[in-house]
């Protein structure tokens, strides 16, 4: 680990090969703490590339569990965080709106790490546990169209690492890696990263790890989520072509706003935001919900374009289609707890 870290600090970049062997040492329990973290923050004062990136999450999928999933391909939407925007969870609320449209979303994710309330803090808030078995996250995908996959359940390799990034408490390489790292099966993804600078890579890395069809965003303000502050920057992978493009609110035919307006809080307040959008609370967070939804729709291949796709997402929370597939997954997780509590 000593080579890599001295490499780095020289700026050079690690080839897929190095950064694989570099990955597998950070997962070896005989690798110590330190220099885990000296790694890390190397790698992250001279920023990863798509190799390092695309490498990575190669072998974090080689030790995941594989989650006894219904045969077939999926669909994620989840981002990096590390914005440090103190914005609501866009990316979950996003999901119900993907699957109540039909999209089969299989949502990686975590609890905070760097920000108020992560993911699975709030679905816990929801009433949707993080503790679920595998067979039950499965069973959950059979009967309601979507499932969330706690990352420590599926990669329990982290386990040492996550408590080495809370103390580096900054983002790290792993928080680019997160998205790309799933155990499911992905055809497709949306995901947001919170530098325009990388967009670029972060496409060509999903390129390498063989998604068909994806789009990244870097939102407008630095947001890992498309924007409604501004003009945000994208990149479609459509196949082997890497396609850039920009995209302002108005172009789908949404109003700007500045970026405070989604503004969250902890997971309580951030339950309470989704519920409130998915009720029929109009306003710019339910806008950023049916932008990013029509984004992951398009990205998806189930709306031809973004502005399909916002419409289409504008219509399921209408008509009440999202907040029946939230309440769908609230009465599935209602009853695996009975019924475990039964046996």
């Amino acid at each position: 680990m000593k080579n890599y870290i001295e490499q780095i600090r020289r700026g050079r970049n690690l080839t897929s090969l190095e950064m694989e062997q570099a990955s597998e040492l950070m997962f070896t329990d005989s690798t110590d703490a330190g220099s885990i973290a000296l790694f890390l923050q190397a790698i992250a004062e001279k920023k990863e590339t798509a190799e390092e990136v695309a490498a990575l999450a190669g072998v974090m999928r080689r030790h995941a569990i594989q989650p006894p999933l219904p045969e077939g391909t999926y669909f994620d939407n989840c981002g990096t965080g590390g914005d440090c925007s103190g914005s609501f969870n866009i990316s979950t609320a996003s999901a119900f709106v993907l699957a109540a449209c039909g999209v089969r979303v299989a949502k990686h994710g975590n609890r905070k790490i760097s920000s108020a309330a992560g993911s699975h803090d709030v679905l816990e808030a929801l009433g949707i546990p993080a503790d679920l078995s595998a067979e039950e996250r499965a069973d959950m995908m059979r009967r309601t169209g979507m499932t969330f996959l706690f990352a420590p359940a599926v990669h329990p390799k982290l386990k040492r690492i996550g408590v080495i990034r809370r103390q580096l408490a900054r983002p790290t390489v792993f928080n680019m890696v997160g998205p790309l790292a799933s155990p499911a099966d992905l055809h497709a993804q949306y995901t947001g990263i919170p530098r325009s600078g990388f967009v670029m890579e972060y496409a060509a890395a999903l390129r390498m790890l063989g998604r068909r069809r994806a789009v990244v965003v870097s939102g407008a303000g630095g947001l890992d989520e498309a924007s409604l502050a501004g003009r945000n920057t994208l990149v479609f992978v459509d196949g082997g072509d890497l396609i850039p493009f920009t995209l302002a609110p108005e172009d789908v035919g949404l109003q700007q706003a500045a970026l405070h307006t989604v503004q969250g809080g902890d997971a309580d307040e951030n339950a309470r935001i989704i519920r409130s959008v998915f009720a029929g609370e109009r306003g710019p967070k339910a806008d950023t919900v049916a932008l990013n939804a029509g984004i992951g729709l398009f990205a998806e291949g189930t709306a031809g374009t973004i502005r399909e796709g916002v419409a289409l997402a504008e219509e399921c929370i209408r008509s009440g289609r999202a907040q029946q597939q939230l309440d769908n997954v609230i009465g599935f997780c209602e009853g695996a707890r009975k019924g475990a509590a039964a046996r």
